[in-house]
């Protein structure tokens, strides 16, 4: 190990220059991307790469960017546990969100950045592109680390793009690239030069390391069978249109491969308008672009879940209190079951929050998406369900994916006690943290850019990343007129 950590500033200007070579990078990063996922060309679903690619790199440079220039003038990260929004950028860019962290604790306390720097093995993530950078950027700004990454071979065609933007760390020795397949990844891992470990992969895939690395910390994104919990309410067509939207993207979104994708949909049995809900959901899924399962092993899932005949996307309807490997194994595919509880609308949500928390695998996410009307008519039976859902981070109107995306909100499983796998992201440093909330408008004034159903969404994509690359008025104003 090596007595050495970089003062503030120094990290600084690493990272300006990284922001500047991932912007560069960006348009053969999101080309790549598309072409190796099958996606049309042209399709407005590009924006997705555009998005959870180099956006969010970009994003989270810039609050981390922020939140040394804090440290290197003495003062704190943040002074509150609201971290988002933070100016008026973001208030104009994500109308109407907020985030919070929940500590384990009253005060707000911050990592110590060690003094001697480990070597950390990070076992990227195959799905979404951004998510081998971000984990490194992590490692090596909040825990001072010298990384090694391997990424997943099934995005390991990106490995020459992401040098180039990480180009900065590799110069100076901070970071290094790795390719190989899982033997390579296993003999890494019993490495005695290798300190510690960071995976972002299934519950086997841990398993399976902390077997050969038993001794070893490790810190692990492993995903879960993430709910999604309706609230019955008198909605609108129109509402009922637009989250119906939203629940399709939270399970369609980059084919359905995403750790934080929606697997059951938890709905009021006595509801009048869930029946229609579905139908609306079926609809879109019907209608989007129909891109193939590029990650190994989904058809074989989806076939498992839903039969042989199923679609890409699809719709399996369960009984509450049935056992089923739903409840327990992530489909990782574009399965999404139904499952109605009985009750009026707080007992059915009683019964939605504890089947979350006693039989789903998993504790990374969970969506709660209610009117702003019923909310009103039963304020402390919502307050009470966001409280005890016990995952890293809970949506409210929105996807658990957006607590991805704001890199302000710690990253990981929940965690009690402080007690857990581990955090990434978490771009203000806090240390202490049990989980995230993330609250967006029931039906906001503009479709949120990473909408399946976004057909400006490639071109929000690109505007978003031009605008982290600089951050001016002009920038921001290119990305709202767009949206409007």
């Amino acid at each position: 190990m090596l007595a050495e950590r970089w003062a503030p500033m120094e990290l600084v200007g690493m990272l300006e220059e990284t922001r500047r070579l991932t912007h560069a990078a960006a348009p053969e990063w999101v080309a790549l991307s598309a072409r190796a996922k099958g996606l049309d060309p042209g399709s407005h679903l590009e924006g997705e790469e555009w998005i959870s690619g180099p956006w969010a790199v970009l994003y989270a440079v810039n609050r981390y960017i922020r939140t040394l220039k804090r440290m290197a003038r003495g003062l704190q990260p943040v002074t509150s546990t609201r971290v988002f929004p933070y100016d008026l950028y973001d208030r104009a860019l994500l109308q109407g969100v907020t985030a919070d962290v929940v500590l384990n604790g009253n005060s707000l306390e911050f990592i110590h950045r060690p003094d001697e720097s480990r070597n950390v093995l990070v076992l990227g993530a195959g799905n979404i592109s951004s998510i081998p950078a971000l984990d490194v950027l992590y490692k090596i700004v909040a825990e001072n680390a010298r990384c090694v990454l391997k990424l997943n071979t099934v995005n390991e065609y990106l490995r020459p793009v992401l040098e180039r933007a990480l180009a900065p760390f590799v110069e100076a020795g901070r970071l290094r690239f790795v390719s190989g397949d899982a033997e390579l990844g296993a003999r890494l891992c019993a490495d005695n030069a290798v300190d510690e470990i960071h995976v972002t992969g299934s519950a086997a895939t841990f398993q399976a390391i902390r077997a050969i690395a038993p001794h070893k910390r490790i810190t692990a994104e492993l995903g879960s069978v993430t709910p999604t919990i309706v609230v019955p309410g008198e909605w609108s067509d129109r509402d009922l249109r637009f989250q119906a939207e939203n629940i399709a993207t939270q399970k369609a979104h980059n084919a359905g491969f995403n750790c934080i994708a929606a697997q059951v949909l938890l709905l009021p049995r006595n509801w009048e308008l869930k029946d229609k809900l579905l139908r609306e959901v079926e609809r879109i899924f019907n209608e989007i672009e129909c891109r193939p399962e590029y990650y190994p092993g989904a058809a074989q899932r989806r076939t498992a879940a839903a039969g042989v005949r199923s679609q890409l996307r699809t719709i399996v309807r369960l009984d509450f209190d049935a056992a089923t490997e739903a409840f327990q194994t992530e489909t990782f595919s574009g399965v999404l079951f139904a499952v109605e509880l009985p009750g009026d609308p707080q007992e059915f949500l009683r019964g939605a929050v504890a089947l979350a928390n006693e039989r789903l695998y998993g504790t990374l996410g969970a969506n709660l998406i209610v009117s702003s009307q019923t909310e009103r008519s039963m304020p402390q039976a919502i307050a009470n369900a966001v409280s005890d859902l016990r995952y890293g981070c809970v949506a409210i109107n929105a996807w658990a994916g957006v607590g991805y995306f704001l890199s302000e909100t710690p990253w990981g499983d929940y965690r009690a006690g402080g007690e857990g796998n581990g955090v990434v992201h978490n771009s203000y440093l806090l240390a202490n943290t049990r989980k995230s909330i993330v609250r967006a408008p029931f039906r906001p004034l503009t479709k949120p850019p990473w909408f399946v159903t976004n057909k400006k969404q490639a071109r929000l994509g690109r505007l978003l990343c031009d605008f982290e690359a600089a951050r001016t008025p002009l920038g921001a104003l290119r990305v709202i007129s767009a949206a409007l």
